[in-house]
């Protein structure tokens, strides 16, 4: 067994990879040739009083192996002085996080590896972004207008560039030295033009492909500025507004994002930004976490969850390969990507792609898989 440290996946994992090895996945669900379990969350209240523990979960199994992705965060919800509104965690102290993806074999069972999430999660959501855009925008687009300058934002336009001919990307953020950076940063490395703006506004203004990748609990954008033509993507389920679904003419998701299951005070969708919480605590305790988004878009008022809204009952990726009818028929349609659904499938698919590539290349820290096996039958 081995330690893939996100050091040796940054080294082993190409963005081309990344898309390609998640797209044959995704191709494979309708057979039963890959399998997956949406995400779900468990909240436990935290030693902060503004805060709460949130442990998450998400599995996919394909080509012989099986991930199941985990990670322990101490949530919480601050608003500054300009409004803005975020999701922010950590992992014991601010600036340090755990997230772990164990990859075992379907084959025998055997445990291979634990590999840090942190790099192969944020390639494996720009892959699946880029998925979107290479299926659904136009075939001559150069344009993308960011919205987010986190470590998302740079992969998500990495991807962009890897399927399509992307000349031009104007980033807003926030804080302006984050813009500053990110636009200095991704030219250097994609050799395009980056250019940092004043607004969200200028971002948007004129683009082919509109992407929002915030923690930001509110709309980051204004759903007047949708223009014909235009491929939309986002990573924050409240990045958007519940409007913004009216200009959308296709809209194709991933995979299925949430369970069907029966609301109750200790299970509910869309609770702060989970698709699917467990939720501790006592009645006042539950109060620090932001309650569902009340756009209906956002799960609506079913009492059966059943990840409506946000593109949940509308044709899946799956769905695009065999009919490519359900996708971009003209120029002039607004196209949206939901790039959320089979998380647990990227997992099993990246992770079996980087996993493979250590043992060819001798990378990654062993251990005794012994340490993980017992003769007990449990």
């Amino acid at each position: 067994m081995i330690i893939i440290n996100n050091d040796i996946v940054a080294e082993v994992l190409e963005m081309e990879d990344c898309i390609r090895v998640q797209e044959e996945a995704f191709k494979k669900i309708p057979e039963g040739g890959a399998i997956h379990r949406p995400r779900i969350d468990m909240y436990m209240p935290a030693e902060r009083q503004d805060g709460y523990f949130r442990w998450g979960t998400m599995e996919g199994a394909n080509d012989g192996f099986f991930a199941i992705r985990m990670k322990s965060d101490v949530m919480y919800w601050p608003e500054n002085e300009s409004g803005n509104w975020t999701e922010e965690k950590y992992c014991r102290e601010p600036g340090t996080y755990c997230g772990l993806v164990l990859l075992v074999s379907t084959n025998n069972g055997e445990p291979l590896a634990f590999i840090n999430d942190g790099h192969i999660q944020h390639m494996r959501v720009g892959g699946g972004a880029g998925i979107g855009v290479k299926y659904l925008s136009r075939e001559d687009s150069h344009t993308v207008g960011m919205l987010g300058s986190g470590g998302m934002a740079r992969t998500f336009l990495e991807a962009f560039a890897c399927v399509r001919d992307i000349k031009l990307c104007r980033i807003f953020s926030p804080t302006p030295e984050h813009r500053e950076e990110y636009a200095e940063e991704m030219t250097k490395k994609l050799g395009i033009e980056v250019i940092a703006v004043d607004t969200p506004r200028e971002a948007v203004s004129g683009c082919d492909i509109l992407s929002t990748c915030t923690d930001s609990m509110v709309p980051v954008y204004d759903p007047e500025w949708i223009a014909s033509g235009m491929h939309v993507t986002n990573l924050g389920r409240r990045e958007i507004s519940d409007k913004v679904l009216s200009k959308f003419d296709v809209v194709i998701r991933q995979g299925t994002a949430g369970l069907q299951m029966k609301q109750t005070e200790r299970f509910q969708a869309e609770r702060g930004l989970s698709p699917a919480a467990f939720i501790g605590g006592t009645t006042e305790q539950m109060k620090r976490i932001p309650e569902k988004n009340p756009n209906p878009g956002f799960g609506g008022d079913d009492p059966e969850f059943n990840d409506r809204g946000k593109g949940g009952d509308k044709p899946d990726f799956a769905a695009l390969i065999s009919n490519p009818a359900l996708g971009r028929t003209n120029p002039d349609q607004v196209t949206f990507y939901r790039n959320v659904g089979n998380q647990g499938l990227q997992f099993s698919s990246v992770g079996g792609h980087v996993y493979k590539m250590c043992v060819e290349k001798k990378l990654g820290r062993t251990i005794p898989t012994e340490w993980f096996l017992q003769d007990i039958r449990d």
